[in-house]
């Protein structure tokens, strides 16, 4: 068979949902059939583990049976490894039978057995124990716990399975959209994975839920479908119950209350199959209700009393209990049975209560924040890592910055009185200090306030050289700025879109030689977005060859066009600067020994790239970079 092998006389085991999932629903008499000839003692213990576990989607008592049986022989051995193990498939089964105490009893003995990576199993069982008392905000904190073991370790089965809890939990708070967001999160994980197992047929059921009471009823028929589809497959009763409740309320929805019926009645079969009284009470609450939207009130009450005589008085569930109370007093309103009803009411509010209170309501915020907080420190982790890889371009900034910044204050020490020379000392002390602090978050504000102060000076400036270097400088601390504003204003905290940026830049250069009248920027290109290493040196390039562009291609204010695109093909990134000027040879200005063609050369080096011009038709200069980030 596909999980069982025998060769040479020595049992080979492909473990189910680990290793292999190529098989039907008669993997359980496999392993129960070939368990008796096992003689390895390590996977006898597996098997026995791997039986009594996934034995519970369809018998609890008779997988209590071989975990009980498993247990036996791995104290005999005094192996506590598979002690623990086995352990946690047992509180699995108890918790199932609504064994509360007990499981949480077992699943804490575990706890000491086994290893730290292993525990995230235990932490999720431990969760569900929980989540069946209503005490959700607990059960969250569990699944936040086996969140941190799954990242610690690196364990994208137990990172996708706090996810689908999370989807789980914030769908009984009634958080849809979160439940959504998390669930996606987690089936993405799953399929990476590639394995159809209980846990992704369980979050395809849990999508459903939270798309179904967002009304996105088309959305959720295709992850029923599949979780019913793989349920059939491996005869997971527990989980067709589940996504056949489901499909009751999606059917009902739709108006399809045929379909609806045959849902409800399908679970109902899969919880007796099970002999799970949970799930056969969830199982008459979802007929219940959908006898109330039919207004076959009798049939309402019918089943719902029965869930409610099963449940009994220490029935752990109050969430569910709450909701047959709250479809009883429907009914009884709709017979108009008011004291009943009224009675019905009162129970379900006193349930809901126990779930909803004021501290649950705020630990559950408290969870869901630390929860956000989380993924910005994961983000903020993956920012520091690239940091370190661009030491070098960051000391240029910082470089740059600090020799303007010392420029800006010898200008001011000869052009400003004395006062002012001293309120800008202690200014320029305070943005030292606080560049200090936080020098890749500020640097944007303070190259623009650079920028800012170059364009004042220039414009007391009589001598036109003077005046153009002022201006060119102003420039390229303003296309370095941009970089920066453009990083903490996207949503991509590690990228820039490109095509925003170069119309930005370009807008801003060709004012500040006051060309706007007369000289137009297009940029040709679908949006792109690189890395802050590439985008400072492309962005310095192009705001030099456009600096040229308005110096020399339209002598005696002639009008013309600028245009810049940069893409991406088969690994190499190809920028093209162009103008429909009077072309390379008249502009006698350009020469190789400027600062400007030198500081481009430099900047290709850097990003290993090589140039092209060609000069038909204006100027036009082409580059071609590796996809890499800058050395």
């Amino acid at each position: 068979m596909a999980q069982i092998t025998v060769k040479n006389g020595i049992h080979e085991y492909q473990q189910v949902f680990e290793v292999n999932d190529d098989f039907g629903p008669e993997y359980l008499d496999v392993l129960e059939r070939h368990l008796p000839e096992i003689k390895n003692v390590s996977l006898r213990f597996r098997v026995y583990n791997d039986l009594g576990y996934y034995y519970h989607t369809r018998n609890l008592s008779r997988a209590l049976e071989i975990i009980e049986e498993g247990l036996e022989e791995v104290r005999h051995a005094e192996n506590k490894l598979w002690e623990g193990r086995l352990q946690v498939s047992q509180g699995a089964i108890l918790l199932r039978m609504e064994e509360l105490d007990m499981a949480e009893m077992v699943l804490r003995s575990a706890k000491e057995k086994i290893p730290e990576e292993e525990s995230w199993l235990l932490m999720t069982n431990l969760g569900y124990v929980y989540e069946r008392r209503g005490e959700l905000a607990e059960a969250f904190r569990f699944a936040e716990e086996t969140l941190k073991l799954g990242e610690k370790y690196q364990d994208k089965k137990a990172i996708a399975m706090a996810y689908s809890d999370m989807s789980n939990l914030f769908w009984k708070q009634g958080k849809y959209d979160m439940g959504v967001e998390y669930g996606q999160k987690s089936l993405a994980l799953f399929e990476e994975r590639g394995i159809n197992d209980l846990d992704y047929d369980f979050t395809l059921h849990v999508m459903g839920n939270n798309l179904i009471d967002l009304g996105r009823l088309d959305e959720a028929l295709p992850y029923l479908d599949l979780a019913a589809e793989i349920g059939e497959q491996y005869g997971f009763y527990n989980n067709l119950s589940d996504t056949y409740i489901a499909m009751c309320q999606l059917h009902s929805k739709m108006g399809e209350l045929q379909k609806a019926e045959q849902s409800g009645k399908a679970a109902l079969k899969y919880a007796k199959l099970l002999e799970n009284d949970f799930m056969i009470i969830r199982s008459l609450l979802a007929l219940g209700k959908l006898k109330n939207e039919e207004k076959q009130f009798g049939n309402a009450i019918a089943y719902l009393t029965e869930g409610i005589r099963l449940a009994g008085d220490n029935f752990g569930d109050d969430f569910h209990l709450s909701l047959i109370f709250f479809e009883l007093s429907r009914a009884y309103e709709g017979t108009l049975e008011f004291d009943k009803a009224i009675e019905a009411y009162k129970k379900y509010h006193y349930l809901n209560g126990k779930v909803f209170d004021v501290a649950t309501d705020n630990k559950l915020a408290e969870i869901q924040t630390r929860l956000e907080l989380r993924a910005k420190e994961n983000t903020i982790s993956l920012q520091t890592e690239k940091l370190k890889q661009q030491k070098v371009l960051q000391l240029f900034i910082m470089t740059l910055a600090g020799f303007l910044v010392l420029f800006l204050f010898l200008l001011f020490r000869v052009f400003l009185k004395k006062q002012k020379y001293s309120l800008l000392l202690e200014k320029q002390n305070w943005e030292k200090e606080f560049l200090l602090k936080e020098v890749h978050h500020r640097v944007k504000n303070n190259l623009q306030t650079i920028s800012s102060l170059l364009s004042l000076q220039a414009a007391h400036i009589a001598d036109p050289d003077l005046q153009t270097i002022m201006t060119e400088s102003q420039n390229r601390v303003q296309s370095i700025g941009m970089i920066h504003q453009n990083l903490y204003q996207g949503e991509n905290l590690s990228a820039i879109e490109m095509k925003k940026y170069f119309l930005s830049l370009g807008s801003f250069i060709i004012d500040s030689f006051d060309a706007v009248d007369r000289v137009s920027l297009d940029c040709p290109m679908e949006e792109l977005e690189l890395d802050v290493d590439r985008a400072i040196p492309i962005g310095l390039i192009v705001n030099e060859l456009m600096t040229n562009c308005l110096k020399y291609a339209f002598p005696e204010n002639r009008k013309g066009k600028i245009s810049i695109s940069l893409s991406e093909l088969d690994s190499h990134l190809h920028l093209t600067v162009a103008d429909d000027g009077i072309g390379y040879c008249q502009k006698e200005h350009i020469n190789n020994q400027g600062f400007g063609i030198h500081l481009i050369k430099l900047l290709t080096q850097q990003l290993n790239g090589k140039m092209t011009l060609t000069t038909q038709r204006g100027t036009e200069v082409s580059f071609e970079f590796q996809t890499i980030k800058a050395a």
